[in-house]
């Protein structure tokens, strides 16, 4: 039963070029890596994005050798990409509308993409700004690395799952809302069993399933976020586990009353 084992799940790898057609496929029940949410990927995939788990942009990282301090700077670079993304099409789209010409130098795989980079292959790495964090931390001396300040596109990443099976869809939506909603009220890994058995708050007590009938309509039991935080924790708990380690602060990926865009429709 979903969300009743979290030892049970399988992960499959996927790059740019092949990840749609593994969950077209039914080769996994849901994808969740760095997709963007746009428009065509919702109407013409097959597929529907189930929510934002990420607010990230677009940016660019160059050698801090280059004394590049701005992407309006980058007239005649060679930038390595991924093909298939988002990010090849935002590339195009920014240089044309500021009219300067660029080389792209096209690489499938991200390790590849790195080492391109790196071995001095192409001048510039694009992607989205958290990957290039992470990509920062991968060279032999992250310092002689710098990520330009400009974010140039939305990119709200989400996971996926295709059409057709909306108990389904809807069981991961909520899921995704329910691990937010968990940390906007301070429900986590270290505390959901004491206030399950001790809260008297009636937005705590939905969450965790000693009052309402939630599950029952998800079709799934009434502990079934119980489950997932102690599984993931909240979505706090798991950017701090993920997102954390590389350096990115929540930014517009905190909790809405904190000034960010994490904002959960209510459990109830």
């Amino acid at each position: 039963m979903i969300l009743g084992d979290a030892n049970k799940v399988q992960f499959v790898p996927t790059n740019t070029q092949n990840r749609f057609t593994t969950l077209q496929s039914g080769e996994v029940d849901i994808l969740s890596r760095n997709t963007t949410w746009t428009s065509s990927r919702d109407s013409t995939l097959g597929a529907v994005f189930a929510g934002t788990i990420f607010y990230d942009g677009q940016g660019f990282m160059v050698k801090k050798s280059s004394n590049v301090k701005s992407a309006t700077q980058l007239n005649g670079a060679t930038v390595c990409v991924q093909p298939g993304t988002t990010t090849e099409l935002n590339l195009s789209d920014y240089f044309r509308t500021k009219k300067m010409n660029f080389r792209p130098v096209v690489v499938n795989e991200l390790q590849q993409v790195e080492q391109a980079f790196f071995s001095g292959r192409c001048d510039v790495f694009t992607t989205d700004i958290s990957g290039l964090a992470a990509t920062r931390l991968k060279a032999p001396n992250k310092d002689d690395y710098v990520i330009l300040p400009e974010a140039i596109s939305k990119e709200p990443l989400g996971p996926l799952v295709r059409r057709g099976d909306w108990e389904y869809f809807t069981i991961v939506k909520w899921t995704l809302f329910g691990l937010i909603e968990a940390e906007e009220y301070g429900v986590a890994s270290t505390n959901v069993d004491k206030l399950k058995a001790e809260s008297k708050e009636p937005t705590i007590q939905r969450l965790v399933g000693t009052s309402g009938d939630i599950g029952k309509g998800l079709g799934v039991d009434n502990d079934w976020l119980v489950r997932a935080i102690k599984a993931v924790g909240n979505y706090g708990e798991m950017y701090q586990r993920n997102v954390g380690p590389i350096g990115i602060s929540r930014g517009i990926n905190a909790q809405w009353r904190d000034g960010g865009l994490m904002y959960a429709p209510p459990i109830r």
